[in-house]
């Protein structure tokens, strides 16, 4: 056995493991302390990249990103430092011309063209560069035709100009212009809530945009970050799952001109299926936001995000309401954005409360289970005509016709058959059902009895084919004259 120590702030625990990767312990919840995690409040990814090598050469090749992911601080000296550098660069390669060919000591002598004119010592080098590069010159300081490597410096000297303004002029224009700024004014509420909505659970939270300038095709996704540990033994720490917030409805694309509620239906098909009141005690996981959209003045690409732990969610809690009509328009009251009120809310999960319906009404529970078992209940009714065939000859010589009613066929079939379908009963009848010595004549006599009072209110539940076979609520037409006479006083 070996241990293999994972961590994600202070939420990681040590896994002992094996060299078959097999019998692994779920990973043990650590005491919780101050929540580590994954993306901030502001939208700040808290991810720091260490141990690069030799791969910290990918940086230089992409020099311009680099420049402008850069902070402001070092953005600004860079910016300084490159002029400076290239300034005095060009300035002393004026003043080695100038040395080299002797105009230093001839400066002032009239009788001598120099590279440069007026050029005796490194500050006038200098003011000639800056001169020539802010094309500021006072036609002091010019160059002369008995240079031709000065010439050379000179063009030289303009290519080398233009490159670092392009450069380091485009870097700070990029950084300025960037929609970080414009992502500060979109709003997150604070918490998410969890409470019923339209009937079902839903996990909600709140997104708003503080400008009058629209967000052009905005669209909002969200991240489950949970860790887990997969049947082979492996450790997964950050584990992405999608929450459906209406992609498949189109409820993600926005138009976010007041503040919107994002709505996730907690279904059988979410990651929060069995999650209840209770057990988001002891849960750990983030909620990763993303909104996305183009910025309606400049065109670009505004990207703002958040997020929200297992204890900014809210169980039983709704967000108020901030829109109000006021006289010729509708005002949004900001004040109210992140507040919210409880209201009845089940403490269950959907699981949960899928599974203590189907106990409640277990005659109902097969037609709504799920659609591939009413499939299959359809099609068995479908071949009724073959399965009367092929029943026990005491079930043949009771029914007298292959058209008895196909409920008490599947209750009275074979042994086999009457314990499967004894779930489906209510438990008076699995109590008289189950007393020795009754025998099918008196469970079906019974059975019918028992049944009359419910029957009429459960045809409307049935599906279309049992309730056109049951004749909305009548089946006389389809049972044998010895039935039809048992169930006169109950139709009469």
């Amino acid at each position: 056995m070996s241990a293999l120590r994972r961590k994600l702030g202070d939420d990681y625990q040590v896994v002992s493991t094996s060299a078959s990767g097999a019998g692994l312990p779920p990973p043990r919840a650590a005491p919780r302390g101050k929540r580590q995690r994954f993306v901030d409040k502001n939208g700040r990814c808290n991810v720091q990249h260490g141990n690069l090598g030799g791969e910290t050469s990918r940086y230089l090749s992409d020099l311009f990103t680099t420049l402008v992911d850069l902070k402001w601080r070092w953005n600004l000296f860079i910016f300084i430092l490159t002029y400076t550098v290239a300034w005095l660069f060009m300035a002393s390669m004026w003043w080695v011309i100038a040395y080299m060919r002797g105009d230093l000591n001839k400066a002032h002598d009239d009788s001598y063209t120099p590279c440069v004119a007026n050029v005796y010592n490194f500050p006038s080098a200098f003011l000639f560069f800056i001169e020539t590069e802010a094309t500021i010159g006072y036609g002091y300081r010019y160059i002369t035709d008995k240079c031709p490597e000065g010439i050379i410096l000179f063009l030289f000297q303009s290519i080398l100009g233009s490159i670092v303004d392009a450069f380091l002029i485009g870097c700070m224009f990029i950084k300025m212009s960037q929609p970080k700024k414009r992502a500060e004014t979109l709003m997150f509420s604070e918490h998410a809530a969890i409470s019923m909505r339209d009937g079902k659970l839903t996990l909600m939270f709140r997104v708003g945009n503080l400008r009058n300038s629209h967000m052009v095709s905005a669209q909002i996704r969200c991240k489950l970050l949970k860790s887990r540990q997969t049947p082979e033994g492996e450790f997964l720490p950050l584990d992405q799952l999608e929450l459906d917030v209406g992609f498949s409805t189109g409820a993600d694309q926005l138009f976010l001109v007041s503040p919107l509620t994002i709505c996730h239906v907690i279904d059988s098909k979410s990651p929060f299926y069995d999650l209840s009141q209770r057990s988001m005690q002891t849960e750990q996981f983030e909620i990763v936001v993303i909104l996305e959209g183009i910025v309606e003045t400049t065109g670009m690409t505004c990207q703002a995000r958040t997020s929200y732990t297992e204890d900014e969610v809210l169980w039983g809690h709704r967000f108020f309401p901030v829109i109000s009509l006021e006289e010729g328009f509708f005002k949004v009251d900001y004040s109210q954005f992140h507040a919210t009120f409880e209201v009845p809310t089940p403490p269950y999960s959907v699981k949960e409360q899928e599974e203590m319906l189907l106990m409640s009404s277990p005659l109902i529970a097969p037609a709504v289970s799920n659609s591939k078992e009413r499939n299959n209940s359809v099609e068995c009714l479908d071949g009724l005509d073959e399965v009367g065939t092929k029943l026990p000859s005491k079930l043949q010589k009771i029914t007298g016709r292959e058209d008895f009613p196909k409920k008490l066929l599947r209750m009275s079939s074979t042994t086999s058959e009457k314990a499967y379908s004894m779930g489906d009963l209510p438990m008076k009848l699995q109590r008289i059902s189950s007393v020795p010595g009754n025998s099918e004549e008196k469970l079906g006599s019974k059975t019918t009895k028992m049944m009359s009072d419910p029957m009429s209110q459960s045809v409307a539940e049935l599906p279309p084919k049992l309730q056109k076979l049951s004749g909305g609520g009548r089946m006389e037409g389809n049972l044998p004259p010895k039935l039809r006479k048992m169930n006169s006083d109950r139709f009469t």
